[in-house]
């Protein structure tokens, strides 16, 4: 019943930016996530946590591998999730996906996700 919709994902050059958004809606009911986050994935490897923020606090973590080029964000009004991407590098190509979670737990292991967004192709160049 919760749809999460992906978009701001495309082509770029080594060492530049983009920023993708997540719009969350509920229908039948209201939904109120613990915690909202994106991941990603290429063919053959699993899915990995990128970043998660906690709706209520604002609190953020990233994964290792982002830290210090990702930013994730919230406009609680809208129910919207940003995750801004600068210094981008050809690793960082893969589908991401955003996600929610209502739960006790809000930590970066995909399986204790909710709800998943269809996915926004992220391409990076060298």
């Amino acid at each position: 019943q919760v749809q999460l919709v992906e978009s701001g994902g495309g082509s770029v050059q080594a060492g530049g930016s983009l920023r993708l958004s997540c719009a969350a809606s509920a229908s039948g009911y209201t939904y109120s996530a613990t915690c909202m986050g994106w991941f990603r994935q290429v063919p053959g490897k699993e899915r990995e946590g990128v970043a998660r923020i906690l709706v209520g606090s604002g609190n953020t973590f990233y994964a290792d591998s982002v830290k210090g080029r990702f930013t994730i964000s919230q406009d609680n009004a809208k129910k919207t999730v940003f995750l801004q991407m600068n210094m981008l590098k050809p690793e960082d190509t893969a589908m991401y996906y955003c996600a929610a979670l209502r739960g006790w737990t809000c930590s970066l292991v995909p399986t204790d996700w909710n709800y998943w967004g269809q996915g926004t192709q992220v391409t990076v160049s060298s």
